[in-house]
């Protein structure tokens, strides 16, 4: 019997539907996030190994010159164009209502990179000056900077990893960047970012937070990024294989494997559909007047047959414990093991029986779960899981900046990055 097949075709008229039309109305509360919108759909394009068949040269010059006009006078990147008054209107004074922000400046980076640009027009000076001034004290960063300069955001690792990937793409593989520029303070987001790992092995948020799937990727990739841009990194546990840190990470990002695939409506809904024939009648359980003792139930389930791995199709990934799969935690889980150099210790083979048979969409794309229509997020993340084990017709997929290893090769081929 064949497996599951990944539907290519349906992927690549998904992803092209994405960039060339409207998006559903569901996506207008993100209209201020087009940045990341546009990361989905460019790489999508960029892993199905179609966006320069499927694209012009004037597109994709359309896009570059979109992602420019997003840039801020003072270095970074704006979430979209629309918080935008233009540059002969900004003055010191009004600058922090239309600011750049950590977030949409690492993907307004990607973005470009994956379209081929030589980031010749990045205000590279004026960015690497504006990244440390994110840093708080305790090292990690915040999403923008607000009046006076304050800063502005959670303690997330999420931005954490952002600025690490701002750094890595501007200041280079050295991590000595441009000259006369300070650096952000390397060791103090060591720190906090260790401080974030849960009495359970996983990263939360910020530090005495719940353990999550997203969080733990940022802290690895975080890690990844000021290890391969940072001469002499100071020594992080995370990283290093044998310690308890390590170990009890790698241990608890295996543990997200899950076969809870439906909700508890959803499962009785399942088997009031299945025939029930099989279903013992009230006579069979009953013992004359009166129910089974304990001890006569006891006994039944020591002759039952216990669950093993033969008996499970499908296996996808959840985000914290006791939840149900979702398709991006295929990602967010597998990825960070990819950059542990642990990705081993998970079944990929039902990992991918859980994407193509459970979450991938008859029109393309993925759903977040079994039955949900697909989304940008859900359907990039799915499709890069798929490329991490290798699928048919995906292209090969750096796991901390998350897109193609050409892309990767041009992020290096730049004059200063090496």
């Amino acid at each position: 019997m064949a497996g599951p097949i990944f539907n290519t075709e349906r992927h690549v008229k998904y992803y092209l539907r994405c960039l060339k039309t409207f998006l559903p109305s569901a996506y207008i509360s993100n209209d201020s996030n087009r940045m990341l919108l546009a990361y989905l759909t460019l790489g999508g394009l960029d892993v199905l190994g179609v966006l320069q068949s499927k694209t012009t040269a004037e597109e994709r010059q359309g896009y570059i010159d979109w992602l420019y006009h997003c840039q801020v006078p003072s270095g970074g990147f704006r979430g979209f164009s629309g918080t935008g008054f233009g540059n002969e209107r900004r003055t010191p004074d009004n600058e922090a209502w239309d600011p750049a922000n950590v977030p949409a400046t690492f993907f307004a980076l990607v973005n470009l990179l994956i379209l081929g640009d030589d980031l010749t027009r990045v205000k590279r000076r004026e960015c690497l000056e504006w990244l440390p001034k994110l840093q708080r004290d305790d090292g990690s960063f915040g999403e923008v900077l607000g009046p006076n300069g304050t800063v502005e955001g959670d303690q997330d690792l999420r931005y954490c990893c952002c600025a690490s990937g701002i750094r890595y793409i501007l200041r280079g593989q050295s991590g000595k960047g441009v000259e006369n520029v300070p650096d952000i303070n390397v060791s103090r987001l060591i720190s906090f970012i260790e401080g974030c790992q849960s009495y359970d092995g996983g990263m939360g948020e910020s530090p005495f937070r719940e353990s999550h799937s997203g969080h733990t990727y940022c802290a690895v990739g975080s890690l990844h990024f000021l290890r391969q841009g940072t001469d002499n990194i100071p020594s992080a546990q995370l990283l290093s294989p044998g310690s308890t840190k390590f170990e009890s990470l790698v241990g608890w990002l295996a543990s997200r494997q899950t076969d809870k695939l439906l909700g508890e409506e959803d499962e009785q809904e399942d088997e009031a559909e299945k025939d029930n024939e099989d279903e013992p009648t009230t006579t069979e359980v009953e013992e004359g007047t009166g129910t089974k003792s304990v001890d006569d139930l006891i006994q039944g389930l020591s002759t039952m047959t216990p669950l093993s791995g033969e008996t499970i199709s499908c296996a996808g990934f959840n985000g914290r414990c006791n939840k149900l799969a979702d398709t991006c935690y295929s990602f967010w889980n597998g990825a960070a093991l990819m950059m542990l150099d642990r990705y081993c210790v998970i079944d990929d083979a039902r990992n991918r029986q859980y994407l193509l048979e459970k979450t991938q969409h008859l029109i393309g794309g993925f759903g977040k779960g079994v039955g949900d229509p697909p989304d940008l997020l859900h359907s990039y993340f799915g499709m890069v899981s798929l490329a991490f084990q290798g699928e048919d017709g995906l292209a090969r997929v750096d796991p901390a900046l998350v897109t193609t290893e050409r892309t990767i090769e041009h992020l290096k081929s730049l004059p200063w990055w090496s």
